[in-house]
């Protein structure tokens, strides 16, 4: 799939007055606008798919006589996606939704210009009085993913194909590995990084040169559905989508996929602008909240293979199993997490070290 040398702007809902938000008013009869700033473009298959499938949700649900919404594709992780969240807080944009970690300090830097603006950044760290914080619990879907990855290779070595090295990727990497290893303790696990959200000749560089070295199952933390492509090409054992299911594109390789389910937090983010109740929060929810999915599985799969999923996943729903429990041990062989210990949801973030058995390839 080609990057668009262009950056494209679409706007759905008839044309709407800017309106002040002030304080905590509600917006009764007018049309709210809601920006959606988007790393790359929706017929990406992955991430960016999945970010305005969640936009449709909310349209639908809340109404297009309701809310007006613009989608700005194709904005770098730089200096230029400033300019785009000042533009659409001046052209009278109420909420706007920044959908990449890199976006952070641009949100940051135009939210303080436009205190009556609302911001809220997806996979974020940092809140402020009108930027709120909303993530996923990816590395949730990445432990059920582990599981069938360990129970279905053949060759013992399995791969990540990571965007780059921040705290939700390595969180995915070491949920990953840990699933896999718990159920084939044999099973190594080689981490890459493209340095990219999407960079399909390099993602496909990668797979090959990992299938070259005994790679027979791959999964992946970047937007694009190239890697599944070449899986499917070479006959690998398996490899798993990214934010959509991407079976149409290796419908004998693909295993399963993560499914992003945003659309019901924008409408509950959106309803909250329209009702006034809208607050600078932080949510993370994962599978138990329907927000992470596992997409159909592959009928190929053994059904002993299908029942440990689902068993894995079930258990990460009702609480009785979290994927960062311990004893875990780095791969260097210090321990890490004790035994009747967990890494808590404040500790992730810190985490910049890789769990026993994955190699990170430079």
């Amino acid at each position: 799939m080609m990057r668009l040398n262009r950056r494209h702007i679409m706007q759905l809902g008839g044309a709407a007055a800017a309106l002040p938000l002030l304080g905590g008013q509600a917006f009764a009869q007018e049309k709210v606008k809601v920006g959606f700033v988007l790393i790359g473009t929706p017929d990406d298959n992955g991430w960016n798919y999945g970010h305005d499938q969640g936009r449709l949700f909310m349209l639908d649900a809340i109404g297009e006589d309701k809310v007006e919404t613009t989608v700005v594709t194709n904005v770098a992780e730089g200096p230029d996606s400033e300019r785009v969240f000042r533009e659409l807080a001046q052209q009278g944009h109420q909420l706007i939704f920044g959908t990449s970690f890199g976006y952070g300090d641009y949100i940051h830097r135009v939210a303080r210009q436009f205190p009556d603006t609302r911001f809220e950044w997806a996979t974020g760290n940092l809140t402020a009085p009108n930027v709120a914080l909303y993530n996923a619990k990816f590395h949730e879907g990445r432990a059920v993913l582990g599981t069938i990855a360990g129970l279905t290779t053949k060759t013992n070595k399995i791969a990540y194909v990571g965007s780059m090295p921040i705290p939700e990727v390595v969180m995915g990497i070491n949920a990953f590995a840990l699933a896999a290893r718990k159920v084939n303790p044999e099973v190594e696990v080689t981490a890459v990084y493209v340095g990219s959200w999407f960079d399909p000749p390099r993602e496909a560089d990668l797979a090959r040169s990992l299938i070259a070295q005994g790679v027979d199952v791959i999964t992946q933390h970047t937007d694009g559905p190239v890697i599944p492509q070449i899986a499917e090409s070479s006959g690998i054992v398996g490899v798993f989508g990214q934010g959509a299911d991407m079976s149409a594109f290796a419908p004998n390789t693909h295993l399963t996929s993560i499914i992003d389910h945003w659309g019901p937090y924008y409408v509950q983010a959106v309803q909250s602008l329209i009702d006034g109740t809208w607050t600078n929060g932080s949510v993370w929810p994962g599978l138990k909240e329907g927000e992470v999915l596992i997409g159909p599985y592959n009928p190929n799969l053994a059904a002993d293979v299908v029942a440990k999923a689902e068993e894995v996943k079930n258990a990460i729903i009702d609480g009785s199993l979290h994927p960062f429990a311990g004893p875990i041990n780095d791969n260097t062989g210090t321990e890490r997490v004790a035994a009747g210990d967990i890494i808590d949801d404040g500790e992730f973030w810190a985490v910049d070290w890789y769990v026993e058995g994955v190699s990170v390839v430079e």
